[in-house]
């Protein structure tokens, strides 16, 4: 176990079902006292098989609702009273904000909303001691913050400025919560991370989606020249960082989490191709009509995205200096589990693909009839 100095509490997870929130429920139940209750609509991107591992501990609970449910946000918080919230449900894939701005618009701001009104109400009744006990930790990203030149790191101070229908739905978000404290007092912590990246990512996101094509001897499409830069952060280190936070972080605080590791997206696709040719040297070259120049053979350029930032780097100062928190893993240690967990369960991706998506190339606009 791995408490911190908080006596065993209840932690009410939006999102659980999803990359990161499973991440985290996993950590809370598998290195913690505390009860989790996980609250997650079970979207496409959701998906239980991904809490296996804590699913018949007594101290996991799943409730299936949407968190823009007035009525069912307030039931689970009259049921459970929680002392916690750690807010991770959203839409969050780039290009499908672009195909699709709506789903974005009503769950990471509406249904934003909706958590900061129940968690005021469930705050305002706890006892005077409690009060101040409690905490409302929003998850964001720092796609908020735009695109950066080809020097400079993101702090806490960075202004705002989103390129997408996504990190505009995030940015809004983070604009309420900060509201909520200011205006109601409401205890919040925010944080805002890098790319994450490691097992149980759905196969929309660039490393699942380069694995599984690859050994399906798919194309790889690159973006453009594939020259945009990323700071990868491995989904364990986050959810550390993200318990750290809740536990530990100064109320009305944001932290910034990255993992120190910045790639061009056509670098994080060479190393994954050059990972695939030591573990699978076969699988490329065996199939009919096999690339002679093995996995890289496949690297495609396609159209860039439109709005596409350039550059994203986060400077983790602050949540390392005052959380005493860092990444475990570097990034050529982080790709490698990666890789081979993908190896070794290929059936879980399967089963995630419910139909709705079948990696084609999202993040097209559409003509308005």
């Amino acid at each position: 176990m791995n408490d911190s100095h908080l006596a065993a509490k209840r932690f009410f997870i939006t999102g659980g079902a999803g990359f990161i929130g499973s991440a985290v429920i996993r950590y809370l139940i598998q290195e913690t006292s505390h009860d989790v209750i996980n609250v997650d609509k079970l979207t496409y991107a959701g998906n239980l098989e991904s809490l296996l591992d804590v699913s018949e501990s007594e101290r996991y609970h799943f409730e299936q609702v949407d968190i823009c449910d007035a009525k069912a946000i307030e039931r689970i918080f009259n049921e459970y009273r929680p002392d916690a919230v750690m807010h991770l449900a959203a839409e969050s894939h780039v290009d499908r904000s672009i195909s699709g701005p709506a789903d974005f618009i009503y769950t990471n701001i509406t249904g934003t909303y909706t958590m900061l009104e129940a968690a005021r109400q469930h705050w305002m009744s706890l006892d005077e001691k409690d009060k101040p006990l409690f905490r409302f930790h929003h998850i964001s990203t720092d796609e908020v913050y735009g695109s950066l030149g080809a020097t400079g790191l993101f702090t806490e101070q960075t202004p705002y400025d989103p390129s997408s229908p996504y990190s505009a739905s995030k940015a809004s978000s983070d604009h309420l919560v900060r509201a909520w404290h200011r205006t109601y007092g409401l205890p919040v912590v925010l944080t805002n991370c890098s790319n994450n990246y490691g097992p149980y990512q759905f196969p929309e996101k660039l490393i699942p989606l380069i694995i599984l094509n690859a050994l399906e001897g798919k194309p790889l499409p690159i973006y453009g020249k594939g020259d945009q830069v990323r700071d990868w952060l491995y989904v364990d280190d986050h959810a550390r960082a993200l318990y750290k936070v809740v536990t530990e972080g100064k109320v009305g605080e944001t932290y910034n989490i990255g993992g120190n590791n910045e790639k061009t997206n056509l670098e994080v696709v060479n190393s994954i191709c050059e990972l695939l040719e030591e573990l699978v040297p076969d699988n490329c070259h065996s199939r009919e009509g096999g690339n002679p120049e093995g996995f890289k053979g496949l690297i495609t350029y396609v159209d860039d995205r439109p709005g596409h930032d350039q550059r994203y780097a986060i400077d983790a100062g602050k949540i390392m200096q005052d959380l005493n928190w860092q990444p475990d893993e570097s990034f050529e240690t982080g790709i490698r589990k990666s890789v081979e967990w993908y190896l070794e369960n290929n059936q879980w991706c399967q089963r995630v693909m419910d139909g709705s998506y079948r990696r084609e190339r999202l993040g097209l606009i559409q003509e308005v009839s």
